[in-house]
């Protein structure tokens, strides 16, 4: 139907006669001469229509705004005083031969140059995704992905698909489940990943393995969720953790540099866990952002504010402050309206000292809690996080991990309000992750990264003994405060894979029952294997330069977990719910 792309035609095209399909962008009319911008997914190019040919000029004064168009015509020269040097077409112009409607379009429900709201554009998104911004961000997801398979096609990868309709196994998230229709009551899962087949892979010797998989979980949606969403896969057998690390690190640096132009770091630097809970409070630290915790406990256990000295002397506690240098020229009700914000990280409230004139010590400070602080505590205070004139100090304390999440958050916030976000990537390898986290309402340990994670101790007995302070062989790949990537060297011995289920509360019934196909192959001679997963929608969201996964998927899910394209979830007939031998019970209004 065409003979070139819009936005490809150029002045080496002159003279020459083209056929373009696309979308009438604009229309307009000019003393009798009709102009329309048609646009397709590689651009814009100029269409003029002369009143001297009748039929072209009679279709065009029916042309309205996104009608679908074919138009045969000569490329022409734009004169001097017309060139567009904004467009890529801007030298030339294309005078119509004919002009025709392929289809006409009715009114929109909004104008594409416009900011249209979530809603509208997730209702109407094959209207969102016409606008050139979104083809741009779908089309450099699509070189993402191409570019991932070049590089692992040329090291020796293998790409296996996994199954999509599998069993349910625990992986920290709510399976989406399908019933059978051929097994009366019993149900498919959809897998959360392909963590286990990826396993079983290994263990027959597959050796190097890689999937553009699609995963589901059915958790709390936000910008960085999604209940469907894709993953690069990979495991590796008979390695250790370097080794995987190096292998991928390789991997982003040229694919970013291939893909988006961005000159990463030759060598990512290395933190472990507790060092990036301990100076930033999170373990995805951003290290654009130079702000850092600074614990200061020590100043603070003999006073008699109990808000400190409790936590203070706690095993368990920590107290921490957060220098936010110049902070002293935002208002009052700027640091009092950060405490309801830390609240929903888990923070009862939060304390500050506001340094007017570090030099008039007490009186050159504002503080609610300053009175609580003797001179010792304060000096002490003030030295560690090195205090300026023009200061603010915030506080926090309680629990450890309470505390280094509600400062990490309170860190990102501050920072990105303050203009201390520096400018380009900053990439960072976190490492020696906990083996297990307590549940205090459960009462019992659950996995940091996932139950097939391996120890770094390989006696059972010394993990069974100090499993509350045990250090798994897991790994995070973080861009940005943004964790792109993650994954661990695997459990491959049987007593381990079961020493570790017993330990998260899984009896040896229960992990029959759900793991047990793994059980029996790791069995079998299973290698040592390890692995890691990357976020594509993530990568390719800070690529883009977008906070939101859903702007680099085709068709994304509201926070409500709904299509409002399709109108997805909806009810099914009686008689289909009959065949799957499922029955649908209303909940009871209270």
């Amino acid at each position: 139907m065409r003979s070139h792309y819009c936005g490809l035609v150029d002045e080496t095209l002159v003279g020459h006669d083209v056929v373009l399909c696309g979308w009438a962008d604009t229309r307009r009319d000019h003393g009798g001469v009709i102009f329309i911008d048609l646009r397709d997914h590689e651009g814009i190019v100029q269409v003029v229509i002369e009143p001297d040919n009748a039929a072209a000029f009679t279709s065009a004064e029916h042309v309205r705004y996104e009608y679908c168009l074919r138009i045969c015509g000569k490329v022409r020269s734009r004169p001097a005083s017309q060139i567009n040097e904004r467009l890529r077409t801007g030298k030339i112009e294309v005078v119509a031969a004919t002009v025709e409607v392929l289809n006409a379009a009715a009114p929109l429900p909004f104008m594409l140059d416009d900011a249209a709201g979530d809603e509208a554009r997730l209702r109407w998104r094959y209207l969102d995704l016409r606008r050139p911004d979104m083809q741009h961000k779908l089309r450099l997801r699509t070189k993402l992905v191409a570019a991932l398979r070049q590089h692992l096609d040329a090291r020796g990868f293998q790409d296996i698909e996994t199954p999509i309709l599998t069993r349910a196994t625990p992986e920290g998230a709510r399976d989406f489940l399908v019933p059978s229709r051929v097994r009366p009551g019993e149900f498919y899962a959809l897998p959360q990943s392909p963590q286990l087949f990826k396993q079983i892979l290994m263990i027959a010797g597959f050796d190097r393995y890689y999937q553009i998989a699609r995963c589901f979980r059915d958790e709390a949606l936000r910008a960085d969720r999604q209940l469907e969403f894709t993953q690069l896969d990979m495991e590796f057998a008979f390695v250790e953790e370097r080794e995987v690390q190096d292998c991928v690190e390789t991997m982003i640096r040229e694919v970013f540099k291939q893909v988006a132009d961005v000159e990463l770091v030759t060598e990512f630097p290395r933190m472990t866990y507790a060092e990036a809970m301990r100076r930033y409070g999170s373990d995805k630290p951003d290290l654009r952002i130079h702000l850092e915790l600074v614990d200061i406990a020590d100043f603070v256990k003999h006073v008699e504010f109990k808000v400190f000295s409790g936590p203070a002397n706690d095993s368990g506690g920590r107290v921490a402050a957060l220098r936010l240098p110049g902070g002293a020229k935002q208002p009052r009700k700027y640091l009092d309206d950060l405490g309801p914000y830390v609240t929903q990280y888990g923070a009862k409230g939060l304390a500050w000292i506001r340094i007017d004139d570090l030099a008039k010590g007490r009186e050159g400070m504002t503080s609610p809690i300053l009175k609580f602080l003797d001179d010792a505590a304060l000096d002490g205070v003030l030295r560690a996080v090195g205090a300026q004139s023009g200061d603010v100090i915030f506080f926090g304390a309680g629990q450890y991990k309470t505390v280094s999440d509600f400062m990490g958050a309170l860190r990102l916030k501050i920072a990105h309000d303050n203009g201390f976000v520096q400018e380009g990537w900053k990439p960072l390898w976190v490492t020696d992750f906990p083996m297990f986290e307590y549940d205090h309402e459960e009462k019992r340990y659950v996995a940091l990264h996932h139950p097939f994670t391996a120890p770094k101790v390989d006696d059972i007995a010394d993990l069974r003994a100090n499993a509350a302070t045990a250090v798994s062989r897991g790994y995070d790949m973080v861009l940005n405060g943004n964790e792109i990537g993650g994954g661990s060297i695997r459990i491959h011995r049987p007593e381990m894979q079961s020493a570790v289920f017993a330990l998260l509360g899984i009896d040896a019934d229960e992990a029959q029952a759900k793991f047990g196909f793994l059980l029996e192959a790791l069995k079998y001679g299973a290698p040592p294997h390890g692995g890691i997963a990357f976020g594509i929608d993530r990568i390719a969201a800070l690529m883009v330069g977008t906070e939101s996964i859903r702007e680099v998927i085709a068709f994304p899910k509201t926070a409500s977990a709904q299509c409002l394209m399709t109108d997805a979830p909806s009810g099914v007939s009686e008689a289909q719910l009959q065949e799957l031998h499922v029955r649908v019970v209303k909940p009871v209004k209270g």
